[in-house]
């Protein structure tokens, strides 16, 4: 064991104005309690007024305590763990422990102590020095309860809670913030401005633009863009909070999906609506049209024939009547192709409500190729329909397919006028297979950029149609599907499916 030797001086003591008793006056000025233990028997040799205070012993009475006398009776205080402390310095020359004391009143005092061996004029001793930490342990208790409560709240309360430095980095989040940003766990969280849009009302802005507004607190939304499944909106405050290494930001949010997403379901129900109630407002008109324009055409029919039949009783003879007879002819083939359209403007718009029949799927599709070259003639598309060669019988209110089927192709004829003339084709084609009859309707137009029939509403600048929503509610409620997909090529194709008629439903 190696010993530590005396300290020199090169100079006596009172060479600087001290005197060796000056020592121990310091000692007792202290507040450091400072026990002095002989190296050898651990006997208590010498105690400063410190030690004696919170001790409540004199020096006299704390020389013959041993160590089961002024600690804690906890076994882990135990007089030979002590000793092996001491004995743990006199032979490295320090040790420090966490050791309870208990004073003559019976109260235990938890102390921060280090012993340190030192060399006296009488030999070998331990100094041991202790402060108490009652109120420090107290303290931490009451750090590890709260950083406890915190931990409990991170993992498992359903709170969105994010903590930010002044560049926008995450610091701390809570297991629901970090599932609501969609960050996996162990996963570095990074900016917020990564993970999320950044908005306040319906403007988006950047990081710096909200911490900016954040004087001290400031509304925020954010929108977590998810590549499955719908979008998650966050909303609430960003509180920025002044600290000593820089400004932080306290972010507390609640999740807000549902309202938003119920609000867009009411515009697009909104908007749907509207639109419905226009298609409702031009059948009525349709209706009044075709009947204000019967009459006079019937009229004007019937004139016309009364002019036909007095020029057959008029002498050929006569220069003009020729002319005349050939002029009116013209006129009656117009008013008569004029009342056949009017006619069956009033077919299709008439009846809204029309009860299921089984049908050829063909004859429809037949017949409303009449109306689709009409629309297609003027402006150059090409129609190709393919009715293929047996009966399709499916059971259907056939006015109403009717008019999906002139939807798709009109929405297709209109997709078509982008493209250069001549180069305009629409193909409309039957089949059957797998129970159910099919009519798809293909052109080589651009493409669509999405599937229409996933949204609650599709606007469209231009057209009088029925509408694609109206077109999917006719197919669905007669057990039906409808579809839509962008052709790997170019163009699109539309169509519906609808159940063959068998025995059983037939």
């Amino acid at each position: 064991m190696s010993e530590q030797k005396p300290a020199q001086h090169p100079t006596p003591l009172e060479s600087d104005g001290l005197v060796s008793s000056d020592f121990f006056f310091l000692w007792d000025a202290t507040p450091m309690c400072v026990l002095l233990h002989d190296a050898e028997t651990k006997e208590i040799l010498w105690a400063n007024a410190a030690a004696s205070r919170m001790l409540e012993f004199s020096i006299t009475e704390l020389k013959p305590l041993k160590a089961p006398d002024m600690s804690s009776p906890a076994h882990q205080y135990d007089r030979a763990i002590g000793l092996a402390w001491l004995q743990a310095a006199v032979e490295s020359g320090h040790s420090s422990i966490e050791w309870h004391y208990r004073s003559r009143s019976g109260r235990v005092i938890p102390t921060e102590a280090i012993a340190t061996r030192v060399r006296l004029s009488r030999g070998l001793a331990v100094m041991v020095q202790f402060r108490d930490i009652q109120r420090e342990l107290s303290v931490q208790r009451q750090l590890d309860i709260t950083n406890s409560y915190v931990s409990a709240i991170g993992h498992h309360a359903s709170v969105n809670i994010l903590v930010l430095d002044a560049d926008g980095a995450v610091e701390y989040a809570t297991d629901a913030a970090l599932a609501s940003l969609c960050i996996a766990p162990g996963q570095e969280p990074g900016r917020l401005e990564d993970r999320a849009e950044i908005h306040q009302g319906d403007t988006r802005i950047t990081w710096d633009e909200l911490r900016q507004s954040a004087q001290p607190v400031s509304r925020v939304r954010l929108l977590v863009r998810r590549s499955e499944g719908e979008d998650v909106w966050l909303e609430g405050t960003v509180e920025r909070l002044e600290e000593h290494a820089g400004d932080g930001y306290l972010v507390v949010l609640q999740d807000v999906s549902d309202r938003v997403h119920a609000d867009a379901h009411r515009a697009r129900e909104g908007y749907r609506e509207n639109y419905l109630a226009r298609y409702t407002a031009m059948g009525d008109m349709a209706m009044t049209i075709a009947h204000e324009l019967g009459q006079p055409l019937s009229a004007a029919s019937n004139y016309l024939r009364g002019v036909t039949a007095h020029l057959d009783g008029v002498s050929n003879e006569t220069p003009v009547t020729e002319e005349v007879r050939s002029a009116v002819g013209l006129a009656r083939r117009q008013i008569d192709r004029a009342a056949s359209v009017v006619t069956s403007v009033r077919s299709y718009v008439g009846h809204q409500e029309q009860d299921a029949q089984a049908a050829d799927l063909r004859t429809i599709v037949e017949e409303s190729s009449y109306f689709v070259r009409l629309r297609a003639k003027p402006v150059e598309v090409e129609v190709e329909v393919d009715l293929g060669d047996d009966p399709i019988m499916v059971c259907c209110e056939r006015v109403l397919i009717g008019q999906v089927i002139l939807n798709l192709c009109f929405n297709a004829i209109e997709e078509l006028t982008g493209l250069e003339k001549g180069a305009r084709r629409l193909r409309v084609q039957v089949g059957a297979g797998a129970g159910v009859g099919v009519v798809t309707v293909t052109d080589n137009g651009s493409g669509i950029a999405f599937d229409p029939f996933q949204q609650s509403f599709v606007s469209r600048p231009r057209g009088s149609g029925i509408g694609l929503v109206l077109s999917q509610r006719i197919v669905t409620r007669q057990q039906g599907s409808i579809w839509a997909k962008r052709l790997p090529d170019h163009g699109s194709e539309f169509g519906f499916a609808l159940p063959l008629v068998t025995e059983e439903s037939g």
